[in-house]
C-alpha cells in the first residue's frame, strides 16, 4: 500500500478533521474514500436508480424526432 504526503492550510485541515470525526474514520481512511470516490469509474449506485425515476421525460424517439435527418456519408 502506498503513501502519499499532502499539505492543507489550517482552515482545511481543521474541516477535514471535523468531517472525519463526524464519520468516526481516521483522516487517513476519509481522505482515501474520497480518493475513491473521485477515480471511480462506475456510476454511484444513488445515482443508477435514478432511471427512469422521471415519468415525464421524453423518450429517445421523441427528442431525436425533431433533429431531423442525417445527411448521406460520402463513400470513400
Amino acid at each position: 500500500m502506498g503513501q502519499v504526503t499532502i499539505y492543507l492550510e489550517a482552515e482545511i485541515e481543521a474541516k477535514m478533521r471535523k468531517a472525519a470525526k463526524s464519520m468516526n474514520l481516521s483522516q487517513s481512511k476519509w481522505i482515501s474514500t474520497l480518493i475513491k470516490e473521485k477515480v471511480a469509474d462506475e456510476w454511484p449506485e444513488s445515482v443508477l436508480k435514478l432511471a427512469g425515476a422521471w415519468s415525464d421525460l421524453p423518450s429517445v424517439q421523441e427528442i431525436r424526432s425533431s433533429h431531423g435527418s442525417d445527411t448521406a456519408r460520402e463513400t470513400l
